[in-house]
């Protein structure tokens, strides 16, 4: 996590959100459940970004020329964090709807 965290912007902007999320789920969750669901929304984003890091080091070792089937590689793995970036956007935006009775 070091590492990621020395080389990665996108980590550094996640461990960011989650150090921001930590308190602020306490204002905006309504149980102790919800403040659970959101900051494991936040941590599932950074559990996509680690191994979306992960894959892209290996693919760079492999090799330094462009190579195809390693760019949709790279692309999926890009996906996953977008996909758990949704998740977490979600969960938050539910809990906010909560806490001002939209849901």
């Amino acid at each position: 996590m070091r590492f990621a965290f020395r080389s990665e912007r996108a980590f550094r902007e996640e461990v960011a959100a989650l150090v921001l999320a930590l308190p602020l789920s306490w204002l905006i969750g309504t149980t102790p459940a919800r403040r659970f669901e959101m900051i494991a929304a936040i941590l599932l984003v950074l559990v996509a970004e680690l191994l979306n890091t992960a894959i892209e080091k290996l693919a760079d070792r492999l090799t330094a020329e462009r190579d195809e089937q390693i760019g949709h590689v790279k692309d999926m793995g890009s996906a996953a964090v977008g996909v758990a970036l949704a998740i977490a956007g979600l969960v938050w935006l539910y809990a906010l709807g909560e806490r001002f009775g939209l849901v």
